[in-house]
């Protein structure tokens, strides 16, 4: 059986680094990241919390359910909404490939805009549920 966790996070990543709307907001290379770098420039998008479990049903695929969390320090949340709406639009009826596994299907099921306590920062948190089987 393949690395489904593994190969869905690079399919995604590659895709999204594609995405022209991303690429605008968050540069060319688009900055999005498992673990970002020391100095990471702003805006990002990560990779945060994943989740999967086998779906059961017949070709026992895996459901996966990924937290993508924008970081921005702009001043105000109008960046990170935009990172927010280009997100959802580049995973609308997509179907990701890698390593020998496809998705089945993804969409973003939620999505939040909020300050940190601080005040410096706009965090958008995206979460994505996808459904993983093998080629």
């Amino acid at each position: 059986m393949s690395d489904h966790e593994s190969a869905l996070q690079k399919a995604l990543i590659s895709h999204l680094r594609g995405d022209a709307a991303l690429k605008a907001l968050l540069g060319d290379p688009a900055r999005i990241w498992d673990q970002p770098p020391k100095e990471a420039v702003w805006p990002h998008l990560l990779v945060g919390r994943s989740e999967s479990r086998p779906v059961a049903a017949d070709g026992c695929g895996i459901e996966h359910q990924l937290t993508l969390r924008c970081a921005s320090r702009f001043g105000g949340a109008e960046e990170a909404r935009a990172v927010c709406a280009a997100l959802r639009a580049a995973l609308h009826e997509v179907t990701l490939e890698a390593d020998g596994v496809r998705t089945v299907s993804i969409r973003a099921t939620y999505a939040d805009v909020f300050r940190s306590n601080d005040h410096r920062r706009v965090w958008g948190v995206v979460r994505v549920r996808a459904v993983t089987e093998d080629l």
